[in-house]
C-alpha cells in the first residue's frame, strides 16, 4: 500500500512538470510574439528614407532651383521647384517634383523683412512648402492698428504672403512628460542628456533662469536638480543638472500616460507632412501633423525662431514635453495657442539644435544612435524606393511603448518576473526541467536502496 503511494505521488510530481515545461514553452512564445516586429519598424524607416531624399534633393538642386521639400498624403516625398529642368531631376530621383513661383530664397527675403519691421508680440510667421507662401499670423491680443500695418508690409511682398487671424493667445506653455515644480511654475520633462560627466534634464529655456530649483512634487519633498544652463528668448531649451550629477534610470522612456512609455532611439530633424506625437503633464499623449518649419514666433516674453510648427495641441504646464515619432526624438515644446479641446497651433524647439548647442546627447539606446553634436544615424537601413510602397505618414505610431521604469536598472527579480518578458516562461521551465530530474533521482535512490537490502537480505 505504502509502494502504490508512493508512485501515485512520483507520477503525479511527473506529470506536474511536463506541464510546467509546456507551460512555460507557452509563456515564452507569447513574449516573443509581443515584440515589436521588422515590419513594425517599417513605417519609421520608410518616413526617415522619405525625408532624407527630399532634403537632399533641395540641398543638391540649391535655394535658387526649390522652395523646401515634404510627405505627401500616399509617404512619397514631394519636391518645390522653380523650373522644369529641376522637376525632371527631382522625378528621375524618384521623388515627385512641384513646380512653384517663388524660389526658397524668395520666401527666405519676406522672412528677412518681416524680422526687419517692428516687433509685434502675439504674431508668429513661418514658410508654407506646400503652398508656396510665407504664412503670416495674429492672435486676438494683436491691436487692429499693428495688424494693418502688417497687412500693408505683406501687401508691398506680392504673392508670397498670406496674412491670417487665429483664436486665442500665443504664449509660452509654462504652468514629459512629466511634471517638474519650481517657485517659477510648472513644466514637462523633456528628455534626459549628458555631457559625458553629468547628466541633466532638457527642457524648455522659458521655464526658467539658471539657477532655478526644479521638484518633482508640488510639495517640494523630491527635489530633481537646477538649471544650469538656459537659452530664451532666441531659442528655447535649457538644461537642469541632477542633483547628485546622475540619473536614477539611466534610460530615455517618454512617459505617454497609463504607466506605459515610448523608448527614445535616437533624434532627427522632421519634416513638414510628417505624423508626430507630443505628451505633456497636462494633457498627456496627443498627435497631429508638421505644417512647417524654421517658425518665428513673437510671446510677449520676446522672439523665438527656427522653430517646428505643427497643428498638435498642448496646454499650459505641457512646456518642455517632447515631440516624438517612431521613437525618433524631434523637439521640445515652446508654446502655441489653443487647447486640447478646441485644438490650436503648438510651436516646438527642434532637439538637433538644441543639442548642438549645448554640447549633449541622448542618454540610454538613444546614444548609440548620435554623431557628433547629437546628429543622428538612422537606426536600421532604410528601403529604397524599390523596396516597396511607401508607408502613409498617418500610419507612423508613436514607437516602442513600455512600462514606465522598466529600465536596465531595475532589479534582475523584478525583470524576470515582468509577464512581458522572457523571463517568467524561462523560470517555469527551469524549474519544472529540475522536478522531472529531482523525481528521476529519487526514484533512482530508492530503486538502488530496495535493492540494497534485497541483496543483503539473500546473502546476510
Amino acid at each position: 500500500m505504502r509502494h502504490a503511494r508512493r508512485r501515485i505521488v512520483r507520477r503525479g510530481a511527473r506529470l506536474a512538470a511536463v506541464g510546467g515545461v509546456l507551460c512555460g514553452g507557452l509563456m515564452v512564445t507569447h513574449a516573443m510574439a509581443s515584440e515589436p516586429s521588422a515590419a513594425s519598424r517599417a513605417p519609421q524607416s520608410a518616413t526617415l528614407a522619405a525625408a532624407g531624399k527630399g532634403a537632399g534633393l533641395v540641398s543638391t538642386l540649391g535655394t535658387s532651383r526649390t522652395a523646401g521639400s515634404w510627405i505627401a498624403a500616399d509617404g512619397r516625398p514631394v519636391v518645390a521647384v522653380t523650373d522644369s529642368a529641376a522637376a525632371a531631376e527631382v522625378k528621375k530621383a524618384g521623388a515627385r517634383p512641384k513646380v512653384v513661383s517663388h524660389s526658397m530664397e524668395d520666401l527666405s527675403s519676406v522672412t528677412k523683412a518681416l524680422k526687419a519691421a517692428p516687433r509685434v508680440a502675439g504674431t508668429a510667421w513661418a514658410m508654407d512648402y506646400v503652398h508656396n507662401e510665407v504664412v503670416v499670423q495674429a492672435d486676438r491680443t494683436v491691436s487692429a492698428a499693428d495688424w494693418s500695418r502688417m497687412k500693408k508690409l505683406a501687401e508691398s511682398m506680392g504673392s508670397s504672403v498670406r496674412m491670417e487671424r487665429t483664436e486665442g493667445t500665443f504664449t509660452t506653455r509654462l504652468n514629459a512628460a512629466l511634471p517638474m515644480f519650481s517657485t517659477g511654475g510648472r513644466c514637462s520633462a523633456g528628455y534626459n542628456v549628458t555631457n559625458g560627466r553629468n547628466e541633466f534634464i532638457l527642457t524648455a529655456g522659458h521655464c526658467g533662469p539658471a539657477g532655478s530649483v526644479w521638484f518633482g512634487d508640488n510639495q517640494g519633498a523630491k527635489q530633481l536638480g537646477q538649471t544650469v544652463t538656459t537659452a530664451f528668448p532666441g531659442s528655447d531649451f535649457s538644461l537642469i543638472q541632477y542633483n547628485n550629477g546622475q540619473n536614477d534610470t539611466g534610460n530615455n522612456v517618454v512617459s505617454i500616460g497609463g504607466g506605459k512609455g515610448v523608448q527614445i532611439i535616437g533624434t532627427a530633424d522632421p519634416t513638414v507632412g510628417q505624423r508626430v506625437f507630443r505628451s505633456g503633464s497636462t494633457s498627456g499623449l496627443h498627435d497631429g501633423e508638421v505644417k512647417a518649419l524654421n517658425a518665428t514666433v513673437n510671446y510677449p516674453e520676446g522672439t523665438v525662431t527656427g522653430l517646428i510648427e505643427t497643428n498638435v495641441c498642448a496646454e499650459p504646464g505641457d512646456s518642455g514635453g517632447p515631440l516624438f515619432s517612431e521613437g525618433i526624438a524631434l523637439g521640445v515644446t515652446s508654446g502655441g495657442n489653443g487647447d486640447c479641446t478646441a485644438g490650436g497651433t503648438t510651436f516646438f524647439q527642434p532637439i538637433t539644435k538644441a543639442l548642438t548647442a549645448l554640447g549633449v546627447k541622448l542618454t540610454g539606446p538613444g546614444a548609440a544612435a548620435q554623431g557628433a553634436g547629437g546628429a543622428t544615424a538612422q537606426s536600421s537601413p532604410a528601403p529604397a524606393s524599390s523596396q516597396g510602397a511607401a508607408v502613409v505618414p498617418g500610419s507612423a505610431a508613436p514607437g516602442s511603448v513600455q512600462a514606465v521604469g522598466s529600465g536596465p536598472s531595475e532589479p534582475l527579480l523584478t525583470r524576470l518576473t515582468d509577464p512581458q518578458n522572457l523571463g517568467p516562461g524561462l523560470l517555469v521551465i527551469a524549474g519544472s526541467i529540475i522536478a522531472l530530474v529531482a523525481t528521476r533521482y529519487i526514484r533512482t535512490e530508492q530503486d538502488r536502496n530496495r535493492y540494497r537490502r534485497q541483496y543483503s537480505q539473500s546473502w546476510g
